[in-house]
C-alpha cells in the first residue's frame, strides 16, 4: 500500500513539490552560506519524493548548539512560512477520509519544515 500510496502522491502534486525544493535547493547552494540551508530543502526534497513508508528521526545531540541556532535561523527565514504551508494542506486533507493519509504526510512534512537541522530521514 505505501508504493500505492506514494505513486499517487507523486501524480497528484508530490512532484511539483519536490521540484520546488530541489530548485530552491540548488539557488541556496550558489553560497557558501546558503549550502546549509540547501542541504535542508535537499532533504524536504527526498521526503516530498516518497514520504509513505519514510520517518523523521531525531540524530540526538549530535549538532548541539550549532543545530539550534541554525533551527532559529531557519524558522526566521522562511522555515515557519514552509511549515505553515504543509499544516495548512495537511488540514485541508484531513477534511475528508479519503485524504487522510495524505494530510499525514504533510503534517510528517510540516514538523520537518519547522526545524530540519539535526533529523534525518530514514
Amino acid at each position: 500500500m505505501k508504493i500505492v500510496g506514494n505513486i499517487i502522491w507523486l501524480v497528484f502534486g508530490g512532484i511539483f513539490i519536490a521540484i520546488e525544493y530541489l530548485v530552491s535547493s540548488a539557488l541556496l547552494m550558489v553560497t557558501i552560506i546558503g549550502v546549509p540551508f540547501g542541504l535542508q530543502t535537499l532533504k524536504l526534497a527526498i521526503l516530498a519524493l516518497w514520504p509513505f513508508g519514510s520517518t523523521v528521526t531525531d540524530k540526538g545531540n549530535s549538532g548541539g548548539c550549532l543545530s539550534l541556532f541554525m533551527n532559529v535561523l531557519w524558522i526566521l527565514l522562511g522555515g515557519l512560512w514552509i511549515s505553515l504551508t504543509h499544516f495548512g494542506f495537511g488540514i485541508l486533507f484531513c477534511i475528508t477520509i479519503i485524504g487522510i493519509p495524505f494530510g499525514r504526510q504533510h503534517f510528517k512534512m510540516a514538523a520537518l519544515a519547522l526545524t530540519p537541522f539535526g533529523k534525518e530521514i530514514a
